[in-house]
């Protein structure tokens, strides 16, 4: 807000913000903030002003710089075909435009939908309160160790997380603990699953969380969920399983399988790969709904018994006592949400588990064509796989790497000699197209 005009969207008269810098014994707003010199707005951002058309134009262009390339990539990022009817619904101006839904009174639309998300998630993990939205997987599991800290039944301290695990989701965690007594300790993996022996001898009463993942980030459809379980539960630790929804589809119920708390990315549902942005999922039992970050959607009955639905229950910050909160997150992924709820609809049950199915044979198929190459081994590990798998080379990873990028198809180089390869939602003629590219870099 100016001294001068005031603002359209704050409802303070000249005598009200005079009497509010008077309570608090400054002059003016600028006394509010320590901005260094040089730092802040001079009245002037020092660009040109052009039409709207010279701007798309600029875009383009700058754009246009960008390799148009094949993309095998995955390790948390998954690209899929996205039907027309999700950006139609998400983009009507009733969803798009809206807030958070704070007046349930003009938010019923969206609220539903929310709680339809809410939903399809409950069946997908067989736990009974799931969070509305949440940021990414990473921020999920972060939330999650907090949580642990809150209820668990042992005085641990310690996280304990599989050493397959993506350094970026790592680093969030650890950020996430930093202001708390926990710390953040890595297990073994045997073939690409969890080391159950090493696991349990790193396991004592100290520990108040276990984390694993299926699939994980190397595409390993995890074996060893129930004893993972069993090994928490001895110890008196939450067990947390980091999934995604079309995998859910497939694979055993987490709630079967002893799993107190699942998060994962729900974002591929809804949305392209943009490697950064996504879509937080977080499931628990309902005897954790008091410690869920974020906000839940209920439904209720309104004057006339009607059917209605509220914000049942918000534990961020800025809606409760600080000292009562459970999570400092202060905004949301609604619209993203409803885009994943919608897309789950499209698919219904047998769609969600159609493309998980494609998802396990196409892997399997693509691995079978990249184990022929001389000098190529896939898969690394002797396990099923999903979307992913990992291949070890005899030439230099990254040297293979690059040579595909120049022919148009991006990998990941883990490490000296294993790349990763994801067959995404890509077509069968792409995947023709990469076997045929690595055969000449890696056959010459």
């Amino acid at each position: 807000m100016t001294r001068s005009g005031g603002s359209p969207y704050a409802p303070h008269t000249p005598s009200e913000t005079d009497a509010m810098l008077a309570a608090i014994g400054v002059d003016e707003e600028a006394d509010l903030f320590d901005i260094p010199e040089g730092v802040g707005f001079d009245g002037e951002f020092g660009i040109d002003a052009r039409s709207e058309r010279e701007v798309r134009e600029d875009v383009e262009r700058m754009l246009g710089r960008n390799d148009t390339m094949v993309e095998l990539l995955g390790r948390g990022h998954y690209d899929g075909y996205i039907p027309s009817l999700v950006d139609h619904l998400s983009q009507r101006s009733e969803f798009l435009t809206s807030y958070t839904q704070y007046q349930p009174e003009v938010s019923q639309g969206f609220l539903q939908a929310l709680f339809e998300y809410q939903s399809i998630f409950a069946e997908l993990t067989g736990l009974g309160i799931v969070n509305c939205s949440m940021y990414d997987a990473a921020t999920a599991l972060g939330e999650t160790a907090t949580l642990a800290d809150r209820v668990r039944s042992t005085a641990g301290d310690r996280v304990l997380v599989p050493e397959h695990i993506r350094d970026e989701k790592r680093a969030v965690l650890a950020n996430y603990v930093a202001g708390t007594d926990l710390s953040v300790e890595t297990y073994e993996m045997d073939d690409g699953c969890v080391d159950v022996d090493a696991l349990a001898d790193r396991a004592d009463d100290d520990a108040v969380l276990v984390y694993a993942e299926t699939p994980t980030v190397r595409g390993v459809i995890e074996e060893h969920l129930n004893a993972v379980a069993d090994i928490a539960d001895d110890h008196g630790a939450l067990f947390a399983l980091g999934s995604d929804p079309i995998a859910l589809s497939v694979l055993e119920e987490p709630e079967t399988v002893g799993a107190d708390v699942v998060i994962g990315d729900a974002s591929v549902l809804g949305l392209p790969a943009s490697h950064g942005m996504g879509l937080g999922m977080f499931a628990t039992r309902e005897e954790y709904v008091r410690q869920v970050p974020g906000r839940l959607v209920g439904a209720s009955k309104d004057a006339a018994d009607r059917r209605a639905y509220t914000l049942t229950l918000q534990t961020r910050e800025q809606h409760i006592r600080q000292e009562r909160a459970t999570s400092n997150i202060c905004t949301n992924q609604a619209w993203v949400a409803l885009r994943a709820a919608i897309h789950a609809t499209w698919l219904g049950p047998s769609g969600l588990v159609e493309a998980a199915k494609d998802s396990i044979s196409r892997a399997d198929r693509l691995a079978d064509a990249v184990d022929q190459l001389s000098g190529v081994d896939a898969p690394v590990h002797d396990r099923h796989h999903f979307r992913e798998f990992v291949a070890s080379t005899e030439r230099p990873a990254e040297e293979i790497a690059a040579q595909l990028a120049d022919l148009g198809y991006a990998v990941h180089a883990l490490d000296d000699h294993e790349i990763q390869l994801c067959v995404n939602d890509l077509g069968e003629d792409d995947l023709d197209g990469f076997v045929a590219a690595l055969t000449e870099v890696v056959e010459g």
